[in-house]
């Protein structure tokens, strides 16, 4: 479901950088041969998938070629600080409110200013929630003079400020049970709350000039919900996706010979580091990764759940390199690390990613390690469709084949 969606207006124009809103300028049309910053502010309730979400666009548009800034949760950082909204008086949080809007305005600003200098690539800026979330949380009075305090207004804050704006509707709304599963213990009235909530936050926004719902009455399972978010980014931002995000689209892989490096189109290359943790609940697979380029890297925390015999159900979460050192202090030593260097690139109507498994290897993997090609597709299993491209050696089709998976692989057999 989208709200009025110009054309023109939602990636062309956006406020500057000043803390003044009563003026701010338009930023200008940009050429064809500049590079692009696209602001995108990812929001909706909780439970949601938005912080799944916010991974899984930043790796997308990593690996064709963008460099993504993913904006935390401004107020994730003050309430992790010791702030309890239960300890505040009316006061009190009113100020911390508008102390909040501030803080996230100003963090927001150095993303877009850093991003503003970059000249060799496009940029992604993803906010986690932007700047009239926070209109949801005080009564209508209370905003309107918070924002005449600051010498704000909407235009500054909503209309002009941002690209493109996604709503993900909580899980309490249309997928109960995920919702349910997500939040252990939770009750009747946790539901009712996260569907206030999610009307809330999506009204917020109304007014915006690209405004996109995605909701859960389409989405059969969570990997729906997120390929239509990564859809409606693309679309918006302009890039290219062809059968990657389809909706009857699926993975295959093929085992690799070899590949001709001299014939390779443009690609994109990342240095990544699996290990798994280990896990006190059965069908649950925890896994941390390491991927950057050139020492420049991010971290995520990724969450399998095999349980449930209709869908597996992935989650997501970015964290920083000090929370990735603490778990590796929790791998599961039964398991090797994998080392792979991972080349994304465009062959044809189609994205690869081509994956080399790289020393030191798992016990499992020949000496000379393992060379796999993914990509996504709407052409069936041992399909002549796609064609491969013509530098790689294919060996043999592999989809749906258990021992060539990551998990597999990292196992260390004993005796």
């Amino acid at each position: 479901m989208s709200a009025d969606r110009d054309e023109d207006s939602g990636s062309n124009e956006s406020s500057n950088s000043s803390h003044s809103g009563k003026s701010s300028p338009l930023r200008s049309p940009l050429a064809r041969d500049c590079n692009r910053v696209y602001r995108l502010v990812l929001t909706g309730g909780p439970c949601g998938g938005k912080t799944t979400g916010m991974v899984r666009v930043a790796n997308f548009f990593e690996e064709h070629g963008w460099k993504v800034f993913s904006v935390p949760e401004s107020a994730t950082i003050l309430l992790g600080g010791g702030v309890k909204f239960s300890e505040l008086n009316e006061k009190q949080s009113y100020e911390f409110q508008k102390d909040l809007l501030r803080t996230l305005v100003q963090i927001e600003n150095v993303f877009f200013n850093q991003a503003a200098m970059i000249t060799d690539k496009n940029v992604l800026v993803i906010c986690d929630r932007g700047a009239m979330d926070p209109s949801a949380y005080i009564d209508r009075e209370g905003w309107s003079k918070m924002l005449g305090e600051l010498e704000w207004d909407e235009t500054f804050l909503r209309d002009n400020r941002y690209d493109q704006i996604v709503h993900m509707v909580t899980c309490a709304d249309g997928a109960e049970n995920f919702y349910t599963l997500s939040n252990n213990n939770t009750r009747k009235e946790g539901v009712d709350d996260a569907k206030r909530v999610d009307w809330m936050t999506r009204h917020a926004w109304v007014g915006h000039p690209s405004v996109y719902i995605i909701d859960n009455s389409e989405c059969a399972k969570f990997d729906d919900k997120i390929r239509k978010l990564l859809q409606v980014v693309c679309d918006r931002a302009g890039v290219k996706t062809y059968e990657r995000l389809a909706k009857n689209s699926r993975k295959r892989k093929w085992l690799l010979a070899s590949y001709k490096s001299e014939d390779f189109p443009k690609f994109e290359q990342f240095q990544v580091k699996h290990d798994y943790l280990m896990s006190s609940e059965d069908g649950i697979q925890m896994r941390i990764r390491a991927r950057g380029q050139k020492d420049k890297m991010t971290y995520t925390i990724t969450s399998r759940n095999t349980s449930n015999a209709e869908e597996t159900l992935e989650t997501r979460m970015k964290i920083n390199k000090r929370e990735y050192e603490g778990y590796l202090n929790l791998i599961d030593h039964s398991r090797a690390t994998i080392h792979k260097e991972r080349r994304c690139f465009a062959w044809g109507n189609h994205f690869y990613s081509m994956d080399l498994l790289v020393s030191p290897l798992p016990p499992s993997c020949p000496p000379e390690g393992l060379l796999f090609l993914e990509t996504y597709t709407t052409f069936p299993k041992g399909s002549d469709e796609p064609v491969l491209p013509p530098f790689l050696s294919v060996i043999r089709e592999i989809t749906d084949e258990k021992q060539y998976s990551l998990y597999e692989l990292s196992k260390i057999h004993n005796g």
